[in-house]
């Protein structure tokens, strides 16, 4: 005779392991630093090429008119400028991302510790009753 709640149990765990378990395990083998630290090294490299892109079509949208300019202008207040803002866009990024995936890794905590909460209790249901199915 089947047992229902263990049945129930299992298939409500199988479906977690199906669906977000695997993303959360994976978040759940690290550190909380090092994986808040490397998620965000990631998001600064990305910032980072995403700064370089839009800088590289601001230039060259008006490239000849840039080019016409550069004689007039201060290159090193130019030069702060970009740096400045470059600091500033990722910066920012960066500090968002560390925000998000710090509420990442304490969800998928949260979640872990239910997750192995329910294989504790149905190891028990096993332990408990070893005739039935």
């Amino acid at each position: 005779m089947l047992n229902e709640e263990r049945v129930i149990l299992m298939t409500k765990l199988a479906s977690y392991e199906a669906n977000d378990g695997r993303r959360n395990v994976a978040i759940g083998s690290y550190f909380r630093s090092d994986y808040i630290g490397w998620q965000v090294l990631k998001s600064i490299i990305s910032a980072t090429i995403a700064f370089i892109v839009v800088f590289a079509m601001y230039i060259f949208y008006d490239f000849e008119i840039f080019m016409m300019d550069i004689y007039k202008m201060d290159l090193l207040e130019f030069g702060t400028n970009v740096l400045k803002t470059y600091i500033w866009v990722v910066g920012i990024y960066a500090v968002l991302s560390y925000f998000i995936y710090s509420c990442r890794y304490a969800r998928a905590h949260k979640s872990l510790r239910l997750y192995y909460m329910n294989l504790r209790k149905l190891s028990g249901m096993y332990s408990s009753n070893n005739h039935t199915v």
